[in-house]
């Protein structure tokens, strides 16, 4: 009788799992590392692009840059003075308030952005392998990874529909598209879950904890 080989070792599912998203982030450091030597750029200051170009519509702030990328305010700004210094970045007054400086992309800044993008091709070759319903249950489980990795102060809050003040989990009996958007007016399913939405609009703190846990519970009781 052959030998049965060991389904986890010592090691549970979660540690896995944890193994492998480990592995994914050493993938897109190494991309950006590779591509950032080529145009001279480390892979915060590509990551400071990639962010400007995101919220091109919105005013970014220098505290804004290190919040969202989970910088310190030092090397927030160390960064950005070499991109300003390399003209990819430029320093405005806001219209809104002109005492506070603002961060925007110069046309140079645009086109490195869009490169910059680029470094990720990897790992989104990899995600299209997936089926169509196995990226929609993927996209779910990110979202509750972010979800508790935002409530442990690891991130700042991602503007993502769980907390969204126009996302309503398990409004609908179709099981293929259960939830709804308030803001398009229209049913929703996993595979259509946003990490990074410019509509999104926070809701209250109550608001905000009783729909995440509405769509962590995963419709219990609907």
């Amino acid at each position: 009788m052959g030998k049965q080989l060991p389904l986890q070792g010592e090691k549970t599912v979660v540690d896995h799992i944890t193994t492998g998203l480990t592995k994914v982030a050493a993938a897109l450091r190494s991309q950006a590392w590779e591509g950032g030597s080529v145009r001279k750029l480390t892979p915060t200051q590509g990551q400071i692009l990639v962010l400007l170009a995101e919220r091109a519509t919105k005013a970014i702030r220098l505290n804004d840059v290190a919040s969202e990328l989970c910088l310190t305010a030092a090397t927030a700004s160390d960064a950005v003075m070499t991109l300003v210094e390399k003209k990819l970045v430029k320093k405005e007054r806001s219209p809104d308030d002109q005492r506070v400086l603002v961060l925007t992309l110069t046309a140079a800044g645009r086109r490195e952005a869009q490169q910059t993008a680029g470094w990720t091709e990897v790992v989104r070759a990899g995600v299209r392998s997936l089926t169509t319903e196995e990226q929609a249950v993927f996209l779910r489980g990110l979202t509750k990874v972010m979800y508790s990795l935002q409530e442990q102060g690891v991130i700042s809050v991602a503007r993502m529909c769980v907390g969204c003040t126009y996302f309503q989990a398990y409004a609908h009996m179709d099981s293929a598209r259960p939830h709804h958007c308030g803001f398009v007016n229209k049913p929703m399913g996993d595979g259509q879950l946003r990490l990074e939405c410019s509509d999104f609009i926070p809701g209250s703190q109550p608001d905000q904890a009783r729909r995440s846990q509405e769509f962590l519970r995963g419709g219990e009781g609907h």
